[in-house]
């Protein structure tokens, strides 16, 4: 088994550079589905989610080649039109296979997606629009089985702002007959990206990153080379670490805009933020303000920041309230975070956070990917050794996260036991 072991806590100081967004290049891969032509991902992270989807495109028989950090995705010769689940049931994303399944072949067969525990996350949304389009769907023994002559252009509400349920039916769309409107669509970077390659692709699309998207279809698109942009997560697990630890860390390789929320919060807690064209510097006080934060779709403050912060607003002066919004089942890092002396009530949605001087080193396990990232920062803020086991969680988001720590001050090692 393979551990994080933290000894004693640490000021971080320093630059530190964000890879490419996991969540952005994720849905990228499913995208170069749409086309037989070949698509190339610059700068795609060695991460072990961005391996499952490799993996995923490649069993339904696109030729897929890695060379460092640049990826060859061909499509040209899909011969399977079933999802394995072995593979879907690793990781949620896989499940975004659907759209361009439907759009390009016209039938899917697709097991229910697995991936992280925090919440139900309902499918219904993606199955209910991929319905109004025309795809006759079925459901039993754990698979969903989709098919369609031709998807037809739908006006398609959405019941709740899904980010998933949003990039599957916009690249559905692409290749649908007529026009497609995806009204109260989410609006993160991760859309506008998506949005940005298909593009290139050739796809017509109006309004991502607003309530309304528009997509008018067409009859087929084309390969194209595409960068994703930073991972705005990985960047404010920085700042933050940065904050809880009294540090002065520069955050290099990021799109500011997209950090607004967590930089709102740091201010508020007393961190002094400095904005520059592509990096963000976060100088902490001697100890943090207490603050509230309640999650929210983008442009709101971010369910995956959600444990994150809730470590630093742990060691805050007075009372906290973090409050979650987005999914139901995600305080299981509260039970790790009392471990080391957080002083936490749960209340429903809500978190009561009495503030605490220090963390004391512990035994922990990461029972999500946010929450892993969270015990190792409240790890470089406790007195003694702190280890943190389950971490196959954190390496689904974070490459190497403590050989960047260790640049910026941390002892912290990857032992196997």
């Amino acid at each position: 088994m393979t551990k994080l072991v933290i000894e004693d806590r640490c000021v971080l100081k320093g630059d530190v550079k964000v890879h490419c967004a996991k969540n952005a290049i994720l849905p990228v891969i499913a995208a170069s589905m749409l086309t037989s032509g070949a698509c190339v991902l610059e700068e795609v992270p060695h991460l072990d989610d961005v391996g499952i989807m490799e993996e995923v495109v490649r069993s339904i028989g696109a030729e897929v080649k890695r060379e460092e950090n640049r990826l060859f995705i061909k499509g040209s010769n899909i011969n399977s039109y079933e999802a394995t689940y072995e593979l879907i049931r690793k990781m949620r994303a896989s499940f975004l296979i659907m759209g361009p399944m439907l759009a390009r072949i016209g039938k899917v067969k697709i097991s229910l997606p697995g991936g992280c525990a925090i919440g139900t996350r309902p499918i219904d949304l993606h199955l209910k629009g991929f319905s109004l389009m025309g795809a006759s769907i079925t459901l039993g023994h754990g698979y969903i089985e989709a098919f369609a002559e031709k998807l037809k252009g739908e006006t398609i509400y959405l019941d709740f702002p899904s980010v998933g349920a949003t990039e599957n039916l916009m690249m559905a769309g692409c290749l649908a007959e007529g026009t497609t409107v995806i009204e109260n669509a989410a609006e993160e970077p991760e859309i506008v990206d998506l949005a940005s390659f298909l593009s290139k692709m050739g796809a017509v699309i109006k309004g991502a990153g607003t309530d309304t998207i528009r997509i008018e279809g067409v009859k087929e698109l084309k390969g194209t080379a595409h960068i994703a942009i930073p991972d705005r997560i990985e960047a404010g697990t920085f700042m933050v670490a940065a904050a809880a630890t009294g540090g002065d860390v520069t955050v290099e390789g990021i799109v500011t805009e997209h950090l607004k929320p967590v930089t709102a919060k740091l201010k508020e807690m007393g961190a002094e933020v400095y904005e520059y064209e592509k990096s963000i510097r976060v100088k902490a006080p001697e100890r943090l303000n207490s603050v509230d934060i309640k999650t929210m779709p983008y442009p709101g403050f971010p369910t995956d920041m959600q444990s994150q912060m809730m470590t630093a607003m742990c060691l805050s002066k007075g009372t906290s309230i973090a409050t979650e919004t987005v999914f139901e089942n995600r305080f299981m890092h509260i039970s790790e975070l009392k471990l080391m002396g957080a002083n936490i009530k749960v209340d429903g949605r809500s978190a009561i956070i009495e503030g605490c001087e220090k963390f004391s080193g512990a035994k922990v396990r990461a029972t999500d990917l946010r929450a892993g990232a969270a015990l190792i920062i409240a790890g470089l803020c406790a007195d003694g050794r702190t280890e943190i086991s389950d971490i196959y969680h954190i390496n689904r988001g974070y490459i190497n996260i403590e050989e960047k720590l260790k640049k910026l001050g941390a002892d912290i090692k990857r032992i196997e036991e």
